[in-house]
């Protein structure tokens, strides 16, 4: 039995909703980086025997060289006490072919320990102190690497899609036929998406024109288990088939928005052996994210309203948006400062925002045949319209009369 460690999805420099850090930079950085040493914290603690990461290391394709560095520092210390497998994600490689990948510099170092693959569909063999195993690789497919400039010429995009996933397939059957009568156990490794995967909130930080495979395309039995990056929410996408490997997508480590507010953050962690393999997800304590949505419509103190709705929800250590619904009445006596203050002594990490939907009073209507009413008779029945009394009514109209018209009109 082999325990292997399966994360993905890093996303070093993400900064949003962060103060300023003198370390890290800005304090969601180092959110980030907090998730990856309670992950390595984990591993180490469990005696790990060999770690994949499924791609995308970096916020974006050119990650500053404080990020890098810090990156490195958590990688080495892995491969300090095994095999660490990565392949590049869509976040990590450039969009020109020639250049350079963002996890290039490991290999380009020959680091021990650390195997990094940008762009080969290959089976590797990897000794663990726990003995082999088979690592089918499969990063982000490029379509310019993948496939011939010449075949694609005067083809739609939707036909290089189907031209490149066509070209996966053929690349993973392959893969498969290399792996089925080893006796170790085998992994594949994948940065994409699989139909009827549910997404996160990657989408909104998605960079390149996705490729999207079938299951059945990467859940072969000759695999042991099956690691993917990509997709941040974590999910088991054969739960309910028997007789086919775990395909899972070990998601985020750390929330990037609201999106994410529902969604458990953390890795996988496997058992893995030929024909028997366990695994598990291991949560870790991401930074919380919540939404209070109070009504304070009538109160006659919704200040005091919403002290107690903080305090029943609990905002310790959050990145927190406000929604309050209010009336014309209650959000009169609403001040902004002191809510934000109200929050902040609550412990709120980072205020988001404050938003305020109020209700406002729908005007009465004085009846269709208007145009041929008086001033006095319009006041009459705006009168009328506001319930007064009829003496009042009276009452006003004479005050009222010398402001109108002689004529009444």
């Amino acid at each position: 039995m082999i325990r292997m460690l399966h994360f993905a999805d890093v996303h070093l420099g993400v900064e949003t909703y962060g103060r300023f850090d003198s370390q890290a930079g800005n304090s969601r950085v180092r959110d980030f980086l907090q998730r990856l040493d309670e992950m390595i914290r984990f591993a180490l603690a469990n005696d790990v025997d060999v770690a994949v990461f499924a791609g995308d290391a970096f916020k974006n394709r050119q990650p500053n060289p404080t990020l890098q560095r810090e990156f490195a520092y958590r990688i080495r210390e892995l491969a300090d006490r095994c095999p660490v497998i990565m392949i590049a994600g869509n976040h990590d490689l450039p969009n020109l072919v020639e250049r350079a990948h963002s996890l290039e510099i490991y290999q380009t170092l020959a680091v021990p320990n650390v195997l990094v693959v940008g762009s080969e569909y290959q089976v590797y063999p990897v000794q663990t102190k726990s003995g082999g195993l088979l690592v089918g690789t499969a990063p982000y497919p490029v379509r310019g690497s993948l496939l011939n400039f010449e075949e694609a010429q005067g083809k739609s995009m939707a036909q290089i899609d189907l031209m490149l996933q066509d070209h996966l397939r053929l690349l993973l059957r392959d893969m498969v036929r290399i792996v089925e009568e080893a006796p170790e156990p085998r992994v594949l490794m994948g940065h994409f998406t699989v139909q009827g995967a549910e997404f996160g909130t990657e989408r909104n930080v998605m960079v390149g024109r996705d490729a999207i495979l079938s299951l059945g395309d990467v859940a072969d039995p000759a695999w042991d288990y099956v690691a993917l990056g990509h997709i941040h929410k974590h999910q088991n996408l054969t739960a309910t088939m028997k007789g086919y490997p775990p395909v899972i997508y070990s998601g985020s480590l750390e929330r990037v928005d609201f999106g994410e507010e529902a969604d458990d953050k953390g890795f996988c962690w496997v058992e893995l052996e030929r024909g028997a393999t366990q695994w598990r997800f291991v949560k870790v304590g991401a930074r919380p994210f919540v939404t209070l949505r109070v009504d304070v419509r009538g109160d006659p103190d919704p200040m005091a309203r919403l002290a107690s709705a903080i305090t029943e929800r609990g905002v310790q250590d959050a990145i927190v948006r406000l929604i309050l619904v209010a009336d014309l009445e209650s959000d009169a006596k609403l001040r902004e400062a002191a809510i934000l203050d109200m929050l902040r002594d609550a412990g709120a990490f980072y205020v988001a925002g404050v938003q305020r939907e109020v209700e406002r009073p729908t005007r009465s209507r004085l009846g269709a045949n208007v145009e041929g009413m008086t001033s006095r008779d319009l006041l009459k029945q705006y009168l009328r319209t506001k319930k007064a009394e009829a003496d009042h009514i009276e009452e006003i109209l004479d005050r009222a009369a010398p402001i109108l018209d002689d004529d009444g009109s």
